[in-house]
């Protein structure tokens, strides 16, 4: 696996993308053994991908809308070899396949793992809608790419729907899904950037916090933890992304009401085991909420404080976005 520049614990998709290499390799350790290389910035991508094309490994992952390019390029002239690149439709008109930019053919030799979070974003939404007590959330992005704007549609939108259902006015500071203008850290790794911009949307009164930023979370749940800590009194809170953070980033669980979760794990474990078992045959993997590649995970310290006819409407809702009744907006494509 070639991580992208938020490293392999980034309590995100690059920790969650090796922790189902792993899982593949409990899963068939007989075939399967598992290494990676840390990408420090972008000039590393292809060199590293290079060295495990190099060393014939049996299925290269790589780990980010990012890393498109670099790893068209090494698929297209690597014919024989397999790869797997998570949040990313290699060939779609917003994933290229080369380092030129351009959407080519998409190469048979690649599995793209991509995750319809527009839909567990909109739960998300309406769940901080139906939990703010100031009436105003809050949601910022690492960098502006369509892996990340797509939460951020549909955790706008779902508030939306929420104020439309309870003729309420819930306010979404740092994000406009018509507009698809936004605040952004630009980058995965300034967790200073993030809690800097978590500390404003704070004191512009927002009470619930939802980053897409792989690990500059932590930046913002150290901004929840302070705002706590002086008030002597816990009235913000945030959602994770990606991953379960009461799991990944443990210490910061008590502020967390939900995580707006994608089965990278999942994706990644199937997509090795495939290939070590000869069964790999390229083509788009897309996590839902109907086949559970990407949810809601569970409430946590919350699940008492959610209130029960809350927690029933968002169950509703998620029936009617598997249904079609609901069509959660969103300009990113899947």
């Amino acid at each position: 696996m070639v991580t992208d520049t938020g490293g392999i614990d980034d309590k995100s998709f690059n920790a969650s993308s090796w922790q189902g290499m792993q899982e593949a390799q409990s899963a068939d350790s007989s075939k399967v053994s598992v290494k990676y290389l840390q990408s420090s910035s972008s000039a590393d991508y292809a060199p590293n991908i290079s060295a495990f094309v190099g060393q014939k490994c049996g299925i290269i992952v790589t780990v980010g809308f990012l890393m498109a390019g670099a790893t068209g390029t090494a698929a297209a002239s690597n014919a024989s070899s397999k790869f797997a690149i998570v949040d990313c439709a290699i060939a779609s008109a917003s994933c290229p396949t080369s380092s030129s930019g351009k959407a080519t053919t998409p190469p048979k030799n690649v599995d793209s793992l991509v995750f319809n979070t527009v839909q567990d974003g909109f739960l998300g939404g309406y769940l901080a809608a139906g939990m703010t007590k100031t009436g105003k959330v809050a949601t910022f992005g690492g960098e502006k790419l369509p892996t990340v704007t797509i939460y951020m549609d549909g955790f706008w939108d779902g508030v939306q729907y929420y104020n439309s259902k309870h003729h309420t006015h819930v306010t979404v500071l740092g994000w406009n899904e018509k507009s698809q203008s936004g605040e952004f850290t630009n980058s995965f790794t300034n967790l200073t950037m993030g809690q800097t911009i978590t500390q404003q949307f704070i004191t512009e009164g927002a009470d619930i916090i939802f980053p897409v930023a792989g690990g500059v979370g932590l930046g913002a749940a150290k901004a929840v933890q302070d705002a706590d800590n002086a008030a002597g009194t816990q009235k913000v809170n945030m959602m994770w992304v990606d991953t379960d953070g009461c799991i990944s980033a443990a210490q910061y669980c008590k502020y967390f009401i939900t995580s707006v979760e994608k089965g990278i794990q999942a994706a990644v474990k199937t997509a090795v085991l495939s290939a070590a078992k000869g069964s790999f045959k390229g083509g788009t993997y897309v996590g839902t909420l109907a086949n559970g590649g990407v949810t809601l995970a569970p409430y946590h310290d919350f699940a008492s404080k959610v209130p029960a006819s809350l927690q029933a409407e968002i169950n509703t809702i998620k029936q009617e976005i598997i249904s079609g009744k609901i069509v959660p907006a969103t300009k990113s494509p899947v």
